[in-house]
């Protein structure tokens, strides 16, 4: 039997890869295909409320679309704003369990999101990815 697609042996979709920033330039493209793999895909209107501060943090979200703004706890103005490439719920996936910061969506957004489970089940094969995510863990929380 021939997939839908005409050719055998090829599957008929294979996932985008994540655009990550340039934090993760040295992630090789296997690793970037596993994370495509297991990644979903959210849409988030804009307004709305991503992540909220001291919250349990259970995955990380990579921007692939639009712009979120990070409040440190409830200040305002926001304390970063974030677009296509960069990712957001590293501490909270890596360190510490709960959320840092609250991120509001400033637009509309597509957002690739890695849950908890589907890391620990790839961490092994993605070690590139999470040497860069945790030096970027590291950073943020140090600030």
């Amino acid at each position: 039997m021939t997939p839908a697609n005409g050719r055998t042996g090829q599957p008929e979709h294979q996932p985008a890869r994540p655009s990550l920033g340039e934090g993760f330039a040295g992630v090789p493209d296997t690793e970037l295909d596993v994370l495509a793999a297991v990644m979903s895909e959210v849409v988030v209107d804009a307004g709305a409320k991503v992540v909220t501060v001291d919250t349990f943090g259970a995955g990380i979200y990579v921007i692939e679309r639009g712009q979120a703004e990070v409040v440190a706890g409830n200040a305002m103005p926001a304390a970063a704003v974030l677009g296509p490439g960069d990712v957001f719920g590293e501490i909270a996936l890596l360190l510490t369990g709960e959320r840092t910061a609250t991120v509001v969506a400033r637009t509309p957004m597509q957002l690739r999101a890695l849950s908890d489970v589907e890391f620990s089940r790839i961490r092994e094969s993605v070690p590139r990815f999470e040497r860069a995510l945790r030096s970027i863990a590291a950073e943020r929380a140090a600030s």
